[in-house]
């Protein structure tokens, strides 16, 4: 059970969909000396104090706009990407935050939207200078609070950005082509009662985004009474049984690819046909368009993208971001569960996944939304669960389980953002035709 709750929520239920610009402070690195001169950056949409901007290995650019919200916490506006070779920034995303963590528990007595029904904005945390190596720790200003020390943005190493062997076997010269990647990673830790939530956004220089959720702090110790089977005992002998619960995450994202609303939404579906006598397998893939509000549910070889109606690569090809989900574990016991990723028309109203403080807006959760309106200004909400049975490992504190998706570039640029000078010239088909 969630207990000692600060119920501040339903008396600023009036202003959920307000947004706090708050105090920032920008974070910028030097590119590499070969980075080819660029256009000024356009004015971001912010003034400087909001701002985040950080360049990161081979060049790569990432600038964003951010600002606090009472119910959802960090709301990050205007992310632009810009590789290189790129002249000018590449828009991606209008706005990008949480939109609900809703926590059934198993017996049926306890179910909770952590976003927007505790203090889960207003319980921003403050954070320790060791937790943000590298960084800078932004001061929030948050309502009924004052000053947080709760937004870290700092760089943090990947492993491999990329690797190849240019050998014989590939018609190369022998040369070894090799470099580690890093990413901005910009977080705040926020409080749901026992939970500690850490809500992380990383950019990384080929152009990918990731969002992952860390559930972290402490297992609530007024449910240890699931010994129907609902639970798993915790502490010596068979006790005290940790009651076992549903974190289901969903994020709300708004595309602004090329300065444009106007974005397409596509499905893409691959079957396999078995092979026939001593032949080979088959693959065929399927694009279909998505014209109206889909209630989308993940499969095998299924995916989606995001599609700029303004903007092509230098290939002409026109940018795309794919969706790229995580681990996840659906919940099918309310209707808003039951699909992996939304697609909506833009209402403002619109805002949060379930428990929606907007109840006039058809309905109070986004499920109730998919009504076939055509897919003009499109919005994309991600469903990503994890159902946590307790362990013995889980006390105390508890290590962060994680859930997200990313964000991948597809056909964003024309190569590699990352490609070295001397292989530049390959774009196609590789030197040796294979």
């Amino acid at each position: 059970m969630h207990v000692n709750r600060l119920r501040r929520v339903r008396a600023r239920a009036a202003v959920a969909l307000a947004s706090f610009a708050l105090l920032g402070t920008a974070v910028s690195a030097a590119g590499p000396a070969t980075a080819a001169p660029r256009a000024p950056a356009a004015a971001p949409a912010c003034s400087t104090a909001y701002q985040i901007e950080q360049t990161l290995d081979g060049g790569t650019t990432w600038r964003m706009c951010w600002h606090y919200n009472t119910l959802s916490g960090l709301v990050l506006d205007d992310v632009s990407y810009q590789p290189r070779e790129e002249p000018e920034p590449i828009a991606v995303l209008t706005s990008a935050r949480l939109a609900q963590v809703h926590v059934p528990y198993d017996d049926g007595e306890n179910e909770y939207d952590d976003v927007t029904g505790t203090d889960f904005g207003y319980a921003l945390q403050n954070l320790k200078p060791g937790e943000c190596p590298g960084g800078t720790i932004k001061t929030v200003k948050v309502p009924d609070r004052g000053d947080v020390q709760g937004l870290c943005t700092t760089t943090r190493a990947r492993g491999h950005a990329y690797r190849l062997n240019n050998d014989e076997s590939t018609g190369g010269t022998g040369k070894l082509y090799t470099a580690q990647g890093k990413d901005l990673l910009v977080y705040t830790v926020n409080k749901a009662s026992w939970y500690e939530y850490i809500t992380e956004w990383r950019f990384s220089s080929d152009g990918t985004i990731t969002s992952n959720v860390g559930a972290t702090g402490s297992l609530s110790p007024y449910d240890y009474n699931g010994t129907d089977g609902k639970g798993w005992p915790i502490g010596k002998g068979a006790r005290a049984y940790a009651e076992s619960h549903s974190h289901n995450v969903f994020w709300r994202l708004n595309f602004g690819l090329d300065g444009s609303s106007r974005s397409k939404v596509e499905q893409y579906d691959s079957k396999v046909t078995a092979p026939r006598g001593s032949g080979s397998p088959t693959t065929k893939t399927t694009r279909t368009p998505v014209t109206r509000e889909l209630a989308g549910d993940a499969k095998d070889m299924r995916w989606w993208r995001v599609v700029s109606t303004a903007g092509k690569n230098k290939d002409g090809h026109p940018r795309s971001y794919e969706f790229v989900p995580g681990r996840t574990a659906k919940f099918p016991g309310r209707s808003f569960t039951q699909h992996d990723v939304y697609f909506t028309e833009y209402k403002k109203c619109e805002q949060y996944a379930s428990d929606n403080p907007a109840g006039h807006c058809g309905g109070a959760s986004v499920d109730k939304w998919v009504g076939g309106q055509t897919l003009t200004h499109p919005i994309a909400w991600v469903n990503i669960g994890f159902h946590h049975i307790a362990r013995d490992e889980d006390q105390q504190p508890m290590p962060v389980h994680w859930q997200g998706f990313s964000l991948a570039p597809r056909d964003v640029t024309a190569m590699n953002p990352l490609t070295p000078a001397d292989l530049a010239d390959q774009n196609g088909v590789p030197r040796n035709g294979s």
